[in-house]
């Protein structure tokens, strides 16, 4: 920052000069703009469609809906991140460069009512029922939420997202299993995954800037070229996909409104609302811009109303992408408009079929190492969280113990609640709804119940 010209007259007034625009609020060059957008939209797109991938390939969905989940998918990601960065008043959007896309929060619950309902005809309705109602939940919710975040410390948030990673790895290698009828992965399958492995670590050791971020990119393309002389690609998906088309709304039919996946849906909004909320914080002090209790407001009622917007185009709970708020550390291009730039680029990406149906042709072994890096990256966050917790208290330690274990059930043990009612389920059935309601309630009863809350010091307790 320059300093203020002395006028060579003192006893003249000090001339006035334009007001600095905060670099949140820059508009940078247009070339400059468009590589800094098009790093965000690669940085994030193997994320943006790993969750309609981990849905549609989980209940057999076909090459057509696969691809409509995944075009719905990046579409309202584009929408999302646009009501993020630009607003809407002073009601909605936090106005920081926030990428959104489809949160990984929700993928258990989803595959569980898909499981209970009978499968994706009876079973999707229900989910984007689910979604709708949680998402207005969490509409409303969102002016107060801030004022409850002292019941999500970090025991609590990184408890939960470090079981989302974990139970979603168990589905990674069951891409690797795919297709194989005696259920052990063939030997081409492991190598084509470890080959894809072997170069994204390549890519992220030995390169930098924009290749680095398209490092998961790349390796999926490198990955499929590779599958082709091996007989593990298939390209026929893409004889009927059109290059532009307007998602069909309601594609899989009018919601439908299940009281159980509700109730578990709303839970996976309260965690997707402590993200958003957290994420919102650490870009603030990143981009030096002030995040307060209305900011944090506006920004929830985005992620929500994204959220409840989505299914009408077949997609899922929109949410901040951590990923690009490490991108915008490294690349130092804090401008909310080139972040605005890429929710417009993913939206055009979201209303070409053919870009969809291009992702559907990846072999699922090329998926799975992408996904275990993803899945993995999300456990490491949860770690990190951890970390900000006082684990040495034996009280914080069980919750962990407690949140992992019961959480970690439904992925670990197929069919371990099939004895259940169908209610029971859908709540019971995802592992990352139940830890969040474990993990919430015990730590309300060890750290904010009774007298032992209001103690300052405490002997911490062994844990074996």
């Amino acid at each position: 920052m320059s300093s203020a010209r002395v006028p060579s007259d003192a006893s003249a007034p000090p001339a006035a000069g334009p007001a600095a625009v905060h670099p949140v609020d820059e508009v940078l060059p247009a070339g400059r703009m468009l590589v800094a957008s098009l790093q965000h939209v690669a940085s994030m797109y193997a994320g943006a469609v790993s969750v309609p991938l981990v849905v549609a390939v989980a209940a057999k969905m076909s090459a057509a809906d696969t691809a409509v989940l995944m075009g719905g998918s990046l579409l309202m990601a584009g929408i999302a991140t646009l009501l993020q960065t630009l607003g809407i008043g002073n009601f909605i959007g936090s106005r920081l460069p926030f990428v959104n896309g489809v949160s990984f929060a929700g993928v258990g619950v989803m595959l569980t009512i898909l499981t209970t309902q009978g499968g994706v005809k009876a079973g999707m309705p229900v989910v984007f029922g689910a979604i709708i109602v949680s998402s207005l939940f969490g509409f409303l919710v969102s002016s107060y939420f801030s004022r409850l975040v002292r019941f999500f410390p970090p025991v609590v948030t990184g408890s939960v997202i470090l079981l989302i990673g974990v139970s979603l790895i168990p589905v990674a290698y069951d891409w690797i299993v795919d297709g194989s009828s005696s259920g052990t992965p063939h030997p081409e399958n492991i190598a084509l995954a470890a080959a894809t492995i072997l170069v994204m670590l390549l890519l992220q050791r030995f390169t930098r800037g924009f290749l680095k971020q398209i490092s998961m990119l790349f390796a999926m393309v490198f990955g499929t070229l590779l599958a082709i002389p091996m007989g593990l690609a298939d390209f026929s998906k893409l004889d009927d996909a059109a290059l532009v088309g307007i998602p069909s709304p309601l594609h899989f039919g009018a919601p439908q409104f299940s009281l159980p996946a509700i109730i578990s849906m709303c839970v996976v909004m309260l965690v997707i609302l402590t993200e958003s909320t957290a994420d919102m914080i650490a870009l603030g002090k990143i981009v030096d811009k002030d995040v307060d209790e209305k900011t944090i407001a506006r920004g929830l009622r985005a992620d929500s109303l994204g959220s409840a917007l989505s299914p009408l185009f077949n997609a899922f709970h929109a949410s901040a992408f951590a990923q690009n708020i490490g991108l915008v550390v490294i690349s130092n291009v804090r401008s909310r408009f080139v972040v605005a730039l890429s929710g417009g680029l993913l939206v055009l990406i979201g209303l070409s079929p053919a870009a969809a149906a291009l992702i559907s042709v990846v072999p699922m072994p090329v998926l799975a190492a992408v996904s275990l890096f993803l899945f993995g990256s999300i456990a490491v966050s949860g770690i990190q969280t951890l970390l900000q917790a006082d684990l040495h208290r034996g009280d914080n330690a069980l919750i962990v113990v407690v949140t992992l274990g019961a959480g970690l059930a439904p992925a670990l043990s197929d069919g371990f609640y099939d004895a259940f009612p169908s209610w029971a389920q859908i709540v019971l059935g995802s592992g990352i709804s139940t830890g969040c309601l474990l993990a919430v309630t015990l730590n309300l009863v060890f750290n904010h119940l009774g007298k032992r809350a209001r103690t300052t010091a405490e002997e911490p307790a062994a844990v074996h």
